[in-house]
Order: structure tokens, then C-alpha cells, then sequence
């Protein structure tokens, strides 16, 4: 009896030890997202408190980034942008991104003489030129179009180990079907007139006029191949109807009717309707696909022949100003009262 004593003294302080574990634990959970709230509190109120002391000096700035936003937006030139949509072919679409960094980098660098020899342009009008640049242009839909061809393209164990998922967080632009061009300029007009060069810029290139090339030769090789093939199932349909009436042209004897025979040929003719079915649905999307590679860069949309103004919030200097100065100037009275704190600071130390 006094061993069962003992045991349940010691089940009890075990247990009183737990609840006293777990107690600590919620306690120190309790006090730890306390502190957090403490202190996203104070953060705040000093927030508050920071824009109280100096709400003259925001207000001010805000007012003269407006009004010198206004200014800038009458007297600077409006700028306009341009789109253009396009189909790169034949692994063209490094070219496409490289030849559009190159024009955007004469833009930026303001080089109008570079410019305007690279699109074929005047001077003038080349200064006109602000920015261009390219970027991929896909929905979900071409997503999974182009999933769908990259699977077809590899064996069962590869296609196995891969899923739609894995396929997106590899895709970048370069692997889309349809990107889009765009230029802004001060002049509404450039865009259509820049058009030519861009595109000529790819086209020219031997190696791409090479894959074109041999693309051709492979599709007239491949539409030859398919009619041949048409050309030789309608000789076996010709042939297979004519023994069939010459077969119904014999005489009968008795009531013997061979059941197989003419079921097998009813079989071989329907297999050979089935087999131009087929071919035929080959030739269409040889057509599709040859109207998709006519071109080395297929042009979905043009530029228009005029461009659009160039909107948005960053567009405008009379948004953009004063967000501008506002933060610059939160910026520098952070920086000062830094400064303030630390000569206190210091000067407290030497005190010490």
C-alpha cells in the first residue's frame, strides 16, 4: 500500500510539472506577440507624431511638386506610345529581344545619328524616339497550347516527370508564341515608319533566312509525300470497286454466297476511306502551318498609324512630383533626426 502511495505522489507531481511546463509556454507566447503588438503600437504613434512636427514642411513640398508637375506636363512635349504584336519564327526571338535592347539602349544613351541609321529614319524624328522595348504577350490558354506541343516533343519517362506546374515556373518570355512591341515617342508618327526596319532586321539575317529555307523544302516535301499517298489509296479504291462488280458480275452457282470475302473488302475500302480522312487532315494543317512560317517574323498587329498618349499615374509630373519630393523630404528629416540623436548620444557618452 505504501508503494501504491508513493507511485501516484510521484503521478501527481509529474503531472503538476506538465501543467506548469505548458503554463510557462503559454505565457511566454502571450508576452511575446504583446511585445509585438507594443511595439507595432509604438512604431505607429511615432509615425503619427512624426508627421505632426513637420506636416508644414510635407504640405509645402506636395504643393510645389504639384505645381511644378503642372508646369512640366504644358511644357514638355506629349509623349505617345505604339503597339505591335508579333510571331517570331525559326528561333528568332533571342535576335527580336537583343535587337530591341540595342535600339532602346541608342534611345536612352540619346544617340538620334545611331538611331536613325538602325530604323532608317531622319535624325529628327529618331530624337523623337524616348523608349522601346518588347515583352511576351500570353494568356492561360496559350500557356497550355505550348505545354501541350513541349510535351508531344519528349519521350513517356521525360513527359512522366514533368507537370503543368513544373512547365510555369520555367516559362519566361522567350518561350511564348506572340510578343509585343512598343514604342514611345514624343511624335505619334515614328512607330509606323520604324516598322520595316525592325522587322527587316530579322528577316535579313542569313541564318534565319537558312532555317526558312529549309523549312519550305521540308513542307513541299512533306505535301509531295501526302499526295502521292491520296494518289495511291484512290487506285486501291479504284481497283477494289472493280473487282468487286466483276465479282457481281459472275454467275452465281446454287445459293453459295461467300459472307467473309465480302465482309473483308467491305473492311479494307472503309480502312482506306479512314486513311484519306486522315491525310486530308495532315494537308490542312500542313496549309496552317506553312501560313505560319511564310514569314520569319509574322506580324499579328501592326503599329497604328498613330499613337496613343502616354497615361498612367508615373506619366504625369503632377502625380509624380509630389510623391517624389515627399518622400525625398521624409527622407532627409529621417536623416536629421538620426543625426540629432546620435551628437546626443555622443555627447552623452563623453559626459560619461
Amino acid at each position: 500500500m505504501a508503494n501504491q502511495a508513493n507511485q501516484n505522489n510521484n503521478d501527481e507531481i509529474d503531472l503538476g510539472q506538465l501543467f506548469q511546463l505548458i503554463g510557462r509556454g503559454v505565457q511566454k507566447i502571450s508576452n511575446f506577440f504583446a511585445a509585438i503588438i507594443k511595439s507595432l503600437f509604438a512604431g505607429l504613434i511615432a509615425i503619427l507624431l512624426f508627421i505632426q512636427n513637420n506636416a508644414l514642411v510635407l504640405i509645402i513640398s506636395a504643393i510645389l511638386g504639384a505645381a511644378a508637375g503642372y508646369i512640366l506636363d504644358n511644357i514638355l512635349p506629349e509623349k505617345y506610345i505604339s503597339k505591335m504584336v508579333v510571331e517570331p519564327n525559326f528561333n528568332s526571338v533571342q535576335q527580336l529581344y537583343n535587337n530591341i535592347d540595342f535600339y532602346n539602349d541608342l534611345a536612352d544613351a540619346k544617340d538620334s545619328i545611331a538611331l536613325s541609321n538602325a530604323l532608317s529614319i531622319s535624325v529628327t524624328r529618331a530624337a523623337e524616339i524616348k523608349e522601346i522595348f518588347v515583352e511576351s504577350y500570353s494568356d492561360e490558354n496559350q500557356k497550355i497550347k505550348l505545354f501541350d506541343d513541349f510535351i508531344r516533343e519528349l519521350d513517356s519517362t521525360t513527359v512522366s516527370a514533368l507537370d503543368y506546374q513544373s512547365y510555369l515556373e520555367n516559362f519566361n518570355s522567350m518561350d511564348a508564341r506572340f510578343h509585343q512591341i512598343s514604342v514611345v515617342s514624343t511624335d505619334n508618327t515614328v512607330a509606323k515608319k520604324i516598322q520595316p526596319a525592325i522587322v527587316s532586321s530579322i528577316s535579313v539575317n542569313s541564318y534565319f533566312k537558312l532555317q526558312k529555307q529549309i523549312s519550305d523544302s521540308n513542307l513541299d516535301l512533306q505535301e509531295r509525300i501526302y499526295l502521292q499517298q491520296l494518289q495511291e489509296i484512290d487506285s486501291l479504291q479504284k481497283l477494289y470497286k472493280t473487282v468487286l462488280v466483276k465479282e457481281a458480275e459472275k454467275p452465281m452457282q446454287g445459293t453459295n454466297i461467300n459472307l467473309a470475302e465480302n465482309g473483308e473488302s467491305q473492311n479494307k475500302e472503309l480502312a482506306l476511306v479512314q486513311e484519306r480522312d486522315v491525310l486530308k487532315n495532315r494537308l490542312v494543317q500542313l496549309n496552317q502551318e506553312r501560313a505560319n512560317k511564310s514569314e520569319i517574323i509574322n506580324i499579328i498587329s501592326d503599329f497604328p498609324s498613330r499613337g496613343v498618349k502616354l497615361k498612367g499615374f508615373w506619366n504625369r509630373y503632377v502625380y509624380f512630383l509630389p510623391v517624389f519630393l515627399v518622400v525625398g523630404m521624409i527622407f532627409l528629416l529621417l536623416v536629421r533626426n538620426l543625426n540629432t540623436f546620435l551628437k546626443t548620444k555622443h555627447g552623452n557618452v563623453a559626459k560619461a
